[in-house]
């Protein structure tokens, strides 16, 4: 009988031959994608998806490229937490909640003091002079509302045995309260040049990238990762290997919602204003991300390599549907049979593995 071994992620190698890694058919996935969108552009409008018709400029049409990635970066941080969430065997439906609230309180630390000469007429704090602060302390503030909201997901996780998505639910509305009670529903802005640097230009795609890079190494190459594999696969086997349980899904929670914090410090300097209603929906699309990227909602398959692809798939969606001239409407529609979409996707998965085993 032939041995074969698992690999990270739920990789399967067999003695005489390695399988496709699952990423691979993500990333052909994509490729399809966009030779769809290429087609119906060129038969359907004489343009194209991908390259540049214009006689100046170069082959590819760069501006689209940058907007699909853009677009997608700042929910692909979320995304990053949420993958590992998903690969224990749980779920985090605050994230974007955690944005909003996130993103006006560390606003308000990021204010200047005047504008254009005058007092600030939307300083949160300028009587008690926390104006034109360090960059460092907004960015510390942030990290300090993720971790708290974490914290508590993930205590109410591991310490109360309630399902995730009741935690997390809970954290959700709470999050969104504290949003909107922070300023009483009415935007921050005004924030100092440092914090807007955060979010300028290509800022937000090279932090995405530089997370995803840094959480690949992690999830693939220490203990963390493969707790987190072992968790998913099955937790009782690994309870039974000594892995304390409790505390690693506190801190994968916390990691989570830090993630989901920076998302939010990204956000509010990219738009130079914090909003109460900033990050709505933002956690399903962080979970379909992730879904299409080929993590298993039941837990212990799937990578971060994956799920940067599955953002650009949806991506490529949304940026596809506006060359195409779709209405918002019926983009949202479409996000919406997506989401549902990427979860049978995954239950089809599962049900192929179990049939091969």
């Amino acid at each position: 009988m032939a041995q074969t071994s698992h690999g990270v992620g739920g990789v399967s190698y067999d003695a005489k031959k390695r399988t496709w890694p699952a990423e691979f058919n993500v990333f052909l996935a994509l490729v399809i994608l966009v030779v769809i969108f290429e087609l119906i552009g060129r038969v359907f409008l004489g343009d194209s998806f991908l390259f540049n018709t214009r006689d100046v400029g170069g082959i590819f049409n760069e501006a689209r490229l940058q907007i699909i990635i853009l677009q997608v970066s700042i929910v692909g941080i979320i995304a990053i937490g949420v993958t590992q969430v998903i690969i224990t065997g749980g779920i985090d439906l605050s994230s974007g909640s955690i944005v909003g609230a996130t993103a006006m309180i560390a606003m308000s630390f990021a204010q200047v003091a005047t504008v254009n000469g005058n007092p600030n007429p939307k300083a949160m704090f300028l009587a008690q002079g926390w104006t034109d602060l360090p960059v460092i302390v907004p960015l510390l503030v942030a990290i300090a509302c993720g971790l708290f909201a974490g914290l508590v997901n993930g205590a109410l996780i591991a310490y109360t045995r309630i399902p995730p998505f009741i935690a997390t639910l809970g954290m959700m509305v709470t999050a969104r309260g504290i949003a909107k009670w922070w300023s009483k529903g009415q935007p921050i802005s005004f924030p100092t040049e440092s914090f807007a640097a955060i979010g300028k230009g290509l800022m937000p795609v090279i932090i995405f990238l530089s997370l995803a890079i840094l959480f690949q190494l992690t999830m693939t190459y220490t203990r963390y990762g493969k707790h987190c594999y072992a968790i998913g696969s099955n937790e009782d086997a690994a309870r039974m290997s000594g892995i304390k349980i409790a505390n690693h899904k506190i801190l994968v929670y916390v990691i989570a919602g830090i993630l989901a914090a920076l998302a939010a410090v990204v956000l509010s300097s990219k738009n130079l204003t914090a909003q109460s209603g900033m990050g709505v929906m933002y956690e399903l699309d962080a979970i379909a991300m992730a879904v299409i990227g080929g993590v298993s909602l039941s837990g212990g398959r799937g990578s971060i390599i994956g799920t940067v692809i599955g953002s650009l798939i949806f991506g490529v969606i949304i940026s596809g549907f506006t060359f195409l001239r779709l209405d918002a409407y019926y983009q949202e529609m479409v996000k919406g049979v997506i989401i549902v979409g990427a979860v049978v996707l995954d239950q089809w998965r599962q049900r192929l593995r179990a049939m091969r085993a």
